[in-house]
């Protein structure tokens, strides 16, 4: 295999000694429900414009029917129910987020690892081990080169894709060699840059589909044996070194294979913006329901918060609703106003609202070198908002709802599946939906899950 694999191999060999019998009750749970929330998301967003355009293109090039695809309920190939799926799970930005990695791992590895235990007529529980594999990987590589990747690339389309390639491969069945093979073409297909965010442009829809696909496609391949980078990772032309100025290779393999495993650091989205928007919404919406703060009255807003918030969401004029999720000035003073910052929240008559726009040029940005130092191990923010009538209140909190440290239930995460999957699908399919996926480890064939 040429020069030592050591990052590559490590991860192979987890992969393949990862088995379902030895996973902890916690992990199973976690597991599903992540499988859960990125269903509902993907639900959702099948219904959107950037989803319906996707499936315009692939239901023109046909398939063979392996896989679903969620946006037509048609069976098509593998690697065109992972793209059009990966990228319907990701519209709403209500998907799920893993906070030291930044990914959005579901969005890029569930939709692989569904549409390979599809085609492969696996069942739950080999599913399972698939989610738990690419939950690992993705966030392992991502916690090596964050922060200092993400400047330039968004981590769900570059390391969701050696996530993606890790649930596949465990479901395919790939040896040490081949899942080496897999990985480094995985690696040499990872991209996603977030140009888009000038634009408010559909790009970031697509790093995740993507990234499923070339994850898939980089098992399948390996599968037939077509070689790839053994050094992928620590290579000194490889993703490491060229996609961040500063890495710790140690992270990749810290701990690996041992219990709690990553998907247990699963955070659940409550708000349909940025994740970095969700801890000074969280703050705003309780200042303004403890002390009834009247809106009209509010004079200034001061966000403090760490610096990755301040270069991802520091939009004073966002021109379209997608735009608007990546505002914070925008989210702040709609989560003030109406209370919510919800799916339906994101509205033209709420982006356009005199009221809201006039709170926008209110809100003040400060990177907090504190807050900074404490990223990403925290997602903290502190929030002051002052009065006309020279009251201030403020608050702050170091973990938004939904992270582990703060988490959502078990309940509020069935209820917030059922408001996105009734979009698209009829009441029973839902109740039969839901209770396949909490019962995973009982499904016998993934191809026959009533998606």
């Amino acid at each position: 295999m040429g020069k030592s694999p050591l990052l590559s191999l490590k991860l192979a060999e987890f992969v393949e000694g990862l088995h379902y019998e030895d996973l902890p009750r916690e992990t199973i749970r976690m597991a599903r429900l992540a499988f859960l929330d990125w269903l509902g998301s993907a639900l959702r967003g099948s219904r959107e414009q950037p989803a319906l355009m996707v499936l315009s293109v692939l239901s023109a090039q046909g398939g063979t029917p392996q896989a679903t695809l969620l946006s037509s309920k048609e069976r098509t190939s593998a690697l065109s129910a992972s793209l059009g799926n990966g990228v319907a799970s990701h519209i709403m930005e209500l998907d799920d987020v893993h906070r030291a990695s930044i990914v959005h791992i579901g969005a890029s590895v569930i939709p692989a690892a569904l549409a390979a235990a599809e085609m492969l007529h696996a069942d739950g529980r080999r599913l399972i081990e698939a989610i738990v594999t690419g939950y690992e990987t993705a966030a392992r590589v991502g916690e090596a080169v964050t922060p200092a990747h993400y400047y330039f690339f968004h981590n769900t389309g570059t390391c969701g894709t050696f996530g993606a390639c890790a649930a596949a491969g465990k479901l395919l069945g790939l040896d040490r060699r081949q899942m080496v093979w897999a990985l480094g073409n995985a690696g040499t297909q990872a991209a996603g840059l977030w140009e888009f965010l000038v634009d408010g442009a559909m790009s970031k829809h697509l790093h995740p589909g993507k990234a499923a696909q070339n994850g898939l496609l980089a098992a399948l391949l390996a599968g037939e044996g077509f070689t790839g980078a053994s050094a992928i990772l620590e290579g000194d032309r490889g993703f490491c070194r060229a996609m961040a100025s500063e890495f710790n290779l140690a992270r990749i393999t810290d701990g690996l294979g041992k219990p709690p495993y990553k998907v247990e650091e699963n955070s659940f989205k409550i708000h349909s913006s940025c994740r970095h928007t969700h801890p000074a919404i969280d703050v705003t919406i309780d200042l303004a329901a403890r002390h009834a703060i009247d809106p009209s009255l509010v004079s200034g807003i001061v966000v403090r918060t760490y610096r990755t918030a301040v270069q991802i969401t520091d939009n004073p004029a966002p021109g379209t609703i997608y735009a608007a999720k990546f505002s914070l000035p925008f989210c702040v003073a709609l989560a003030l106003v109406r209370g919510s910052c919800g799916i339906e929240d994101f509205s033209e008559a709420n982006l356009h609202d005199a009221q809201i726009r006039d709170l926008m040029g209110r809100v003040r940005l400060v990177v907090d070198d504190d807050l900074d130092a404490a990223h990403p191990a925290k997602w903290a923010v502190a929030v002051e908002i002052t009065t006309r009538t020279r009251e201030t209140y403020s608050g702050r909190t170091d973990f938004p709802r939904g992270d582990p440290e703060n988490p959502a239930d078990e309940a509020e995460l069935i209820a917030k599946f059922r408001r996105m999957a009734i979009s698209s699908r009829d009441g029973q399919t839902v109740d039969r939906l839901l209770e396949s996926v909490m019962n995973l480890e009982n499904v016998e064939d993934c191809a026959r899950l009533p998606l």
